[in-house]
């Protein structure tokens, strides 16, 4: 065999090696890629837990189970709900703030509810808006002030005049400092020049029981929690704090018509960790979307007296940051 041969033998099986080095490399690579990077991957691969920041039974309860039902359907995989209860909401809100940003861990934001855990200074929180994905708005539950059937007040009017006449003395319930009847109830003050006492409850459940048991006046809850009860008569509503009357409690007069400036409801949202892939964060987004505007879901949420209200994207945070504004000037915090 020549040299010349040889030479160019040689020069061929070093190309050809050099070659097989790079393909393996460059696989290595992509499995390397693949698996430091699940969420490449189609989503999802399995279940989807979903943290609901209250015990069971409650409003946010009651609208969680009802969505991850309608929801696995969209997503193909079963989604769990899990009560994570305790600290103001801060026990589950906390849990979701610090799951791994897979898509895997969801959870509820209660608005203004949550603020209250990092604006007020005492609870040296290190979590904020910042540590959460908001995905996309699911309810809004607007406020309400509602008495026994038998009360002597027959309207806002007739608190608003007890209450100048005798200075906190007329008794209403809330949920936490910061919460969306809390706020509620300093508004009203503040318009009406007026002091209430604010007696804050562990549950909807235990202010029901203390308004139709007398020990106190006035019930502040929101039109899911106390809708069952106004259509069987057991307790009436004095007035509706939103911008118009709610078709769930027709018959009921707004504060706005009642002359009296107050909008105010709980917001229910679903958000993922911060830092979540936005093919994840759009998956989630569009089978949510898909889950909240068919007409199965809005039948079923209306049964529960319950308003489904999407708001997603950069319009979903702005609320969320917008309600953030107000309460901190509201709570002076």
């Amino acid at each position: 065999m020549s040299e010349r041969l040889m030479s160019e033998r040689l020069m061929f099986a070093r190309l050809l090696s050099a070659r097989s080095l790079r393909a393996v490399t460059s696989a290595i690579a992509l499995l390397g890629v693949a698996i430091a990077s699940p969420a490449l991957a189609q989503y999802p691969e399995r279940n989807v837990t979903l943290i609901v920041p209250y015990g069971a039974g409650g409003g946010t309860d009651i609208t969680a189970r009802m969505l991850a039902k309608d929801l696995e359907a969209v997503l193909g995989k079963p989604v769990t709900v899990e009560n994570r209860a305790g600290g103001g909401g801060w026990v589950g809100w906390g849990g979701l703030a610090k799951a791994a940003p897979d898509g895997y861990t969801i959870g509820y934001l209660n608005v203004p509810s949550m603020y209250a855990g990092y604006l007020d200074r005492q609870y040296n929180r290190s979590e904020s808006l910042d540590s959460f994905t908001p995905l996309m708005n699911h309810v809004l539950d607007y406020n309400v002030w509602a008495v026994k059937a038998d009360s002597p007040f027959k309207s806002v009017k007739d608190i608003v005049e007890a209450a100048k006449k005798a200075p906190e003395t007329i008794s209403v319930s809330a949920f936490g400092a910061g919460s969306d009847d809390h706020l509620a109830i300093l508004s009203m003050q503040k318009e009406n020049d007026i002091k209430l006492i604010t007696v804050h409850h562990k549950s909807t459940a235990d202010a029901k029981t203390g308004a139709l048991g007398g020990h106190i006046q006035v019930l502040g809850a929101n039109i899911s929690e106390v809708a069952e009860e106004a259509r069987a008569g057991t307790i009436r509503i004095l007035g509706v704090m939103a911008p118009e009357r709610s078709p769930f409690l027709p018959d009921a007069p707004t504060f706005k018509e009642l002359g009296f400036n107050q909008v105010w409801s709980v917001s229910r949202g679903i958000a993922a960790p911060a830092g979540l892939p936005k093919n994840v964060q759009d998956a989630l987004t569009a089978a949510l979307e898909k889950t909240l505007t068919s007409p199965e879901h809005q039948q079923k949420a209306r049964a529960l007296s319950l308003e489904p209200r999407v708001i997603k994207g950069d319009e979903y945070k702005k609320f969320l940051k917008d309600n953030e504004v107000s309460t901190k000037t509201l709570m002076g915090w």
